[in-house]
């Protein structure tokens, strides 16, 4: 409070002295319309020196001041801190509807995905038709329904276990995708819009078609890779249902850009380029840049496969997975699921600083050519998704078995949920948004 309180006491200092250059500005601006003029020329000179140096502190001065007001702002809204208890407000007291709102929670708990709980077995039935499917990284046993609903940063409802740490399948693309984002920030990769094969010069990349081969081809899945890494064919995964193994590998190709194929091998690919641009493993970057800063636990993983070593400046690094597909990618409680959405829900910036830009994230959620429905992975509402009576401007994060991140960051809401049956997500937050009052 006390720092808020200085930091308010400036904004209004600041406030007075821009009044008081303003007040300058418009004396000098009346009284070289009065004065006599001696010489034009000079008089012209000096006239405009005065405003020019005047209006050049006007603005300076409003530059500081809507950036002290934003650092105000951010000690205004709530975050939780690290190693306390995540502060909980009663549902009325945040614009819910307590009753409507319990009852949402009801359904997700009733309404528990049909995957088995030993993941291992869940995901050799999922992928059981693609030719030589096999698990490469680890799994693990799962719990029960689990979630948290966050409103203005408090915990509005929560149930299940939230300590549980699980593993979260391709939700795991989200802080993938967060990655990228660091990298474009920090200027690691320079555009989006850059060939890969400019950054991963290996044979990867080679040939006409994966040399054409964006950043954000990777990141909205429409690049079309076409090869194997560490071991696992592209056309493999997730193929046409009826095609025959020689129909799958000499498939045509299409352009990329033009085409969206959900396929883990190529999400593989992205975090593999990624390991090169970074030079270090990326659960590290995660961790250094976003998860340490927001608070997060030290329960939470990232794996890669058994056979996705690489070598690194002399070293032996995991390149890990997007998912769980063959096992592998992020372990998680929810409470830190909860803390990531929160960061986005916020615009990237956590308790006044800013993690990753507010640009990433707007480019990061913005609906691809290829398919409206889906970003730098992130889902969106933008393409022929019907959630009923939910905004549109919302986005999420979603994983195999029911996981998901929900972010709504004009309403500061965040829905995070474990194990819900897939096919009714949408009915879930559309209960949740018809509780608010």
């Amino acid at each position: 409070m006390r720092g808020r309180s200085c930091l308010l006491s400036i904004v209004g200092g600041v406030k007075n002295i821009l009044s008081s250059i303003l007040f300058l500005y418009l004396i000098i601006d009346k009284t070289s319309v009065c004065q006599p003029i001696k010489s034009k020329k000079i008089q012209t000179m000096h006239n405009f020196s005065g405003r020019y140096l005047l209006l050049l502190l006007l603005f300076t001065m409003a530059s500081v001041m809507m950036s002290i007001t934003s650092a105000v702002h951010a000690q205004e809204l709530y975050y939780p801190a690290h190693g306390e208890n995540w502060e909980e407000r009663p549902a009325n007291d945040l614009g819910f509807d307590a009753e409507m709102l319990d009852e949402a929670i009801q359904f997700a708990i009733e309404n528990e995905n049909s995957v088995d709980r030993d993941l291992r077995i869940a995901i050799l039935k999922a992928f059981s038709r693609e030719p030589y499917h096999e698990i490469g990284g680890p799994t693990k046993e799962r719990g029960g329904p689990a979630g948290m609903i966050l409103k203005d940063g408090y915990i509005a409802a929560s149930w299940g276990d939230l300590n549980r740490v699980d593993m979260t399948f391709s939700v795991t693309k989200s802080y993938l995708s967060t990655v990228a984002g660091l990298a474009i920030d920090q200027n690691l990769i320079r555009s989006v819009d850059d060939r890969v094969n400019q950054y991963v010069w290996d044979r990867t990349f080679d040939g006409d078609h994966n040399s054409s081969i964006t950043w954000e081809h990777l990141l909205n899945q429409s690049s079309d890779w076409y090869g194997t890494l560490f071991g696992i064919e592209d056309w493999g995964d997730r193929p046409a249902r009826g095609v025959g193994v020689d129909a799958m590998r000499f498939r045509e190709l299409n352009e990329p850009g033009t085409y969206f194929k959900y396929n883990d091998v190529r999400v593989n690919l992205l975090a593999y380029s990624l390991l090169h641009v970074w030079r270090e493993p990326l659960p590290v970057v995660l961790r250094n840049e976003i998860m340490n800063p927001i608070g997060a636990s030290t329960t939470w993983r990232w794996y890669g496969y058994d056979q996705s070593w690489t070598e690194i400046d002399g070293m032996k690094i995991q390149s890990v997975s997007g998912g769980g597909h063959n096992g592998g990618g992020m372990f998680i409680n929810t409470l830190d699921q909860a803390r990531f959405g929160l960061l986005f829900a916020r615009e990237g910036n956590w308790g006044g600083e800013q993690l990753i830009s507010n640009e990433w994230i707007e480019a990061a959620r913005a609906p691809s050519e290829a398919n409206p429905n889906y970003g730098y992975m992130w889902w969106t509402l933008k393409g022929n998704a019907d959630w009923g009576d939910v905004p549109d401007h919302l986005y999420y994060a979603a994983g195999f078995g029911g996981n998901y991140i929900v972010v709504d960051d004009e309403n500061d809401l965040v829905i995070v949920t474990r194990w819900l049956d897939s096919s009714l997500l949408g009915d879930f937050v559309e209960q949740i948004y018809s509780a608010i009052e």
